[in-house]
Order: structure tokens, then sequence, then C-alpha cells
């Protein structure tokens, strides 16, 4: 059932490389996309850190963020997220620090702890296998580098210092959901690949949450797959581009975009299939009745604050189109029917 309030909806961009194409392309209709959805009233626009990973074009986050924040007006555009373990937090926070002053009051910071990326890689980005058990020491010290400069303070962030950039907990388990609440800062499920511990870990952020001086109640989005197309049948196709990437991700290969086929059958295993059903766990794939009756019932179980959404096809004009139908049925821009 559609909701009788409107939802707040934004978008989760991974400058997808489709086969054939190139980065330069990739990054041209990450900008497309932005300022389409900017213009249909999504709130913000996320970008991920991957690295190493052919076909997946984010991993200088940071800039890219610059880049689409250059090309749009008014949407929120920040990072969902940036691995804080691979970095120092005195960078991000000049980093961030930089683009709020460039965009001001348009740039948010979502944190996540693992590595977005293999073990070798993550070595190679002087990692330590421990990295993330330090992730709450690093979260406090970008912290006080984002707040308010006190007299005589040693280390400060120039630019950054005082620039209060919004800081977003991501998380796929119920660590940084803990870890969210008890600082007091909103936190984003990423339902859009690892659903499985989702209600777990938003119960527990919600029961646990602590009033901060940035947030005085809960705030949970959940990223959600979300393929929509004119048909049930044709959102069906086009999702098959979708399950061959990740049919790649689980076998280690380059996951550039392909085309869809007329039919998975072949492709892979039995236990492959399950595999990549259980990352499309919460997917809502189909035409626009389909879709408000999914996201409905979604946002029902969920009672999410905020939705972002992936749309992950093969060409730009199908992504564009499959968050032009969402707009139109949750955001009541444009007509979802015509």
């Amino acid at each position: 059932m559609k909701p009788d309030t409107k939802i707040a909806l934004s978008v989760l961009d991974l400058a997808a490389v489709r086969e054939g194409g190139t980065v330069a392309e990739s990054f041209r209709n990450t900008v497309r996309l932005a300022q389409a959805v900017e213009a249909w009233g999504y709130r913000r626009f996320w970008l991920a850190e991957h690295h190493n990973m052919p076909g997946i074009a984010s991993a200088a986050t940071s800039v890219l963020i610059g880049h689409v924040a250059g090309a749009t007006k008014t949407i929120r555009v920040g990072s969902g997220g940036v691995m804080l373990p691979n970095h120092s937090p005195l960078v991000i926070a000049e980093q961030f620090g930089t683009l709020e002053a460039l965009y001001p009051g348009r740039i948010d910071l979502g944190l996540g702890r693992a590595a977005g990326c293999d073990a070798f890689t993550a070595q190679l980005l002087a990692r330590s296998p421990a990295a993330g058990d330090r992730f709450p020491e690093q979260l406090e010290l970008l912290t006080q580098l984002l707040g308010p400069v006190l007299p005589n303070q040693r280390l400060q962030a120039v630019p950054g210092g005082n620039s209060n950039v919004p800081i977003w907990l991501l998380g796929s388990s119920t660590f940084s959901a803990q870890l969210a609440a008890t600082l007091g800062l909103p936190f984003a499920f990423a339902g859009q690949f690892a659903p499985q511990m989702m209600l777990e870990a938003i119960q527990l952020y919600r029961e646990y949450f602590k009033p901060s001086a940035s947030l005085t109640r809960p705030h949970v989005m959940v990223g959600l797959p979300v393929l929509a197309a004119d048909t049930d049948e044709h959102a069906e196709h086009l999702a098959t581009s979708a399950r061959q990437r990740i049919l790649r991700l689980i076998r280690g290969q380059p996951i550039f975009t392909p085309p869809p086929v007329d039919s998975m059958r072949g492709l892979w295993s039995a236990a492959e299939q399950r595999a990549v059903e259980a990352h499309l766990g919460v997917a809502v794939i189909g035409g626009p009745k389909t879709v408000e009756r999914k996201l409905g019932d979604f946002l029902q179980l969920t009672q999410a604050d905020e939705l972002i959404l992936h749309s992950d096809f093969f060409r730009l004009a199908d992504r564009l189109h499959s968050y032009e139908i969402v707009a139109g049925l949750f955001l009541n821009q444009i007509n979802p029917h015509k």
C-alpha cells in the first residue's frame, strides 16, 4: 500500500561502467542522473567507495562528489560511504571540509568500516587486518576535526574545522547500528546488497538511540535495489543485468554492467542462483503498480524515514526511467503511468 505521507527518497550511485563503455562515460552518466533526480525531488545523491573493482569507477569518492555537486544546484551530495579505516581522519576532514566550503549546506559524510575491496587491495591501501576495530576511535577524531575549533587546539583540519559536515554511519550488521544509536547519529542500512540483518539492526538502532546535539530522534535510511520499468515483464528482463553483475561479483570476475538477457537459465548453478537472490533479497522489481505496492509494503515493514535507491541497468535511459517512475509514485512530481 502507498504510505499516507511523503517519504524522503535518495539515490545511491556507484559510477558503474557498462560493458563496452568507458569510465569517462560512466562519470557523464552519473552527472546526468544526479541532475535528473534533483529535478524530480530526490533528497540526496550518494556515491560509494570501492577499489580494484573493474566496472565500478567511484574509487576517488570525494573527487566525484565535488564533480557532481558542481553540476547540480540543490540536491545534497555525499558518500555512501567513505570507508574510514582506509584513510586518515585528518585527510577525510580536510576533503569534506573543502567540499562543504565549496557547496555549503549540501554535503553529507556517510562512513563505513569495511574495506570496499578484497584483502589483497586492502593491504595495498596500508589497511591493517584489525583496522575495523579502530573505527570508533577514528570516528571520534573525525567528529572533533569537523566540529568547533577549540582555543589552542593542536590538530586542526583546515578546511574542515567548524564545518560540522553531517556524519552518517552505514552498515550491513548490528555493529554500526548500535554505534550510531550510542552516538546519536543517523543510520543507513545497506539493504541494497546485504539485507539479511536489516530488521534486527533497525530495531537495535531505535531501541538504543540516545539524542545528541545533531539529532534528537532516530533517523533510519535503508538502501534498496529498485528496478522499475513500464511493465513487470520488462522490469524482469532488464533486471537480468543486475543479476549477471552480482553473479560475476560472486565469482570474482570483473563486474562491468552487461546487457540484459532473455533468461538466466544456464548462466548460473543452483547455489549461485540462491546467492544472487539473497543479495537481492529485498529488491523491488516491476512495473509502476507492482513497485508502488512493494515499496509501500517495505515502508510499512521497516518504518524507514528515508530510502536510498539503487537502480542497476545497462542503459542510462532505463536507469533514468526507473527513478522517474518512483518519483511519480512517491514524490508526486510526474505521472508514472504516462
